[in-house]
């Protein structure tokens, strides 16, 4: 094979050297963004025992850990 030939085949293989695809970092992000939301509604100095910190908070960490589990899981579209 010629060297152009090869260069061909490196630069097209290169496209799909990732692990992941446009949407699993999209996901990625999205569970990120959603894990740091439920750690900001977390913080604050009044009532420790307060519906928000004790029970919707930890919630929305776990969801966010959950669309991130997704976001490895799902297989990338060709």
């Amino acid at each position: 094979m010629s060297k152009e030939k090869i260069s061909a085949k490196k630069a097209e293989g290169a496209e799909k050297d990732f692990v992941f695809g446009k949407e699993n970092y999209t996901l990625m992000i999205i569970g990120i963004a959603v894990i740091f939301t439920g750690f900001a509604l977390m913080v604050g100095k009044e009532d420790i025992f307060d519906f928000r910190k004790l029970t919707l908070a930890p919630i929305v960490v776990l969801v966010g850990f959950v669309i991130e589990i997704i976001a490895i899981m799902r297989k990338p579209k060709d």
